[in-house]
């Protein structure tokens, strides 16, 4: 589908928190279920969607919420919703979704108050609304492939574990994945043939994603044209990672990169 085929996806769930669990040091999964959870299309990979939370800060309104969020809708949304009663809205990945039992878990990185979903997932109780609006998936698997080079910093873990997850059996690549601590690491499932490279910051002053740009940087394709990329997290590391891949000969058309977030 694509990031820009993906903003065109549509269909509001609605779900309740049952529990929220610290899953390493710096990572919070909260899991919701309901009916609509296992309405939701199990699309795997780095199938994403526009969360809605309540506030910290008082009531929350989710009536307003559309079934669709492109720019214009999004817009449209801010414009019509009332600022002080309006739900937290964040982009988040799937990190497992059970259709079977109606259950989901979602992964926030979370850093004390830092943040407003994080630090909401933090605290998150039982028997909490929640919504969502479906956005597909952002990877494409392409037709041809011979080597897949995965990379993103603690923001991307979900959606690289999740196309992990589901790449073809004989797939042959590196993932690339950047986290702040030891502590972070969390079972990767995937092919043999796929190396998974943990990359630990340890430091609080090493810039998030600049550890995994700088072995980005350092890698050189042997067939960059039959390479498929996908480089998320820290708007600098999907930035720059595509301009080093470009430089190396891997065509623009094969390399799918979104900042995430901005460091500053």
């Amino acid at each position: 589908m694509g990031f820009k085929e993906a903003r065109k996806g549509s269909g509001l769930y609605t779900a309740e928190v049952v529990r929220s669990e610290r899953v390493t040091p710096n990572m919070v999964r909260v899991t919701v279920a309901g009916p609509d959870m296992g309405k939701l299309p199990r699309r795997g990979f780095d199938h994403w969607f526009r969360l809605f939370v309540p506030r910290l800060d008082g009531p929350t309104d989710f009536s307003q919420i559309p079934s669709r969020l492109a720019t214009g809708s999004y817009m449209k949304y801010i414009a019509q919703s009332k600022s002080e009663t309006r739900p937290i809205m964040r982009n988040y990945t799937v990190r497992n979704h059970r259709p079977e039992s109606g259950e989901m878990d979602i992964d926030f990185v979370a850093h004390g108050d830092e943040g407003a979903a994080g630090a909401w997932a933090q605290q998150a109780s039982a028997g909490e609304q929640i919504a969502l609006v479906d956005q597909g998936c952002g990877f494409d698997l392409p037709e041809a492939c011979d080597f897949y080079l995965l990379a993103g910093d603690e923001s991307a873990l979900p959606a690289i574990l999740g196309i992990l997850r589901d790449l073809p059996a004989d797939a042959v690549g590196l993932a690339l994945i950047e986290i702040p601590e030891d502590g972070d690491v969390q079972a990767a499932e995937g092919p043999e043939g796929v190396e998974v490279r943990w990359i630990t910051r340890d430091d609080h002053s090493i810039p998030a994603g600049s550890l995994a740009l700088y072995q980005l940087c350092e890698f050189t394709p042997q067939n960059p044209e039959s390479l498929f990329a996908y480089v998320v997290g820290e708007r600098k590391l999907a930035t720059e990672g595509r301009r080093h891949l470009v430089r190396a000969g891997v065509p623009k058309s094969r390399i799918s990169f979104v900042g995430y977030w901005r460091a500053d």
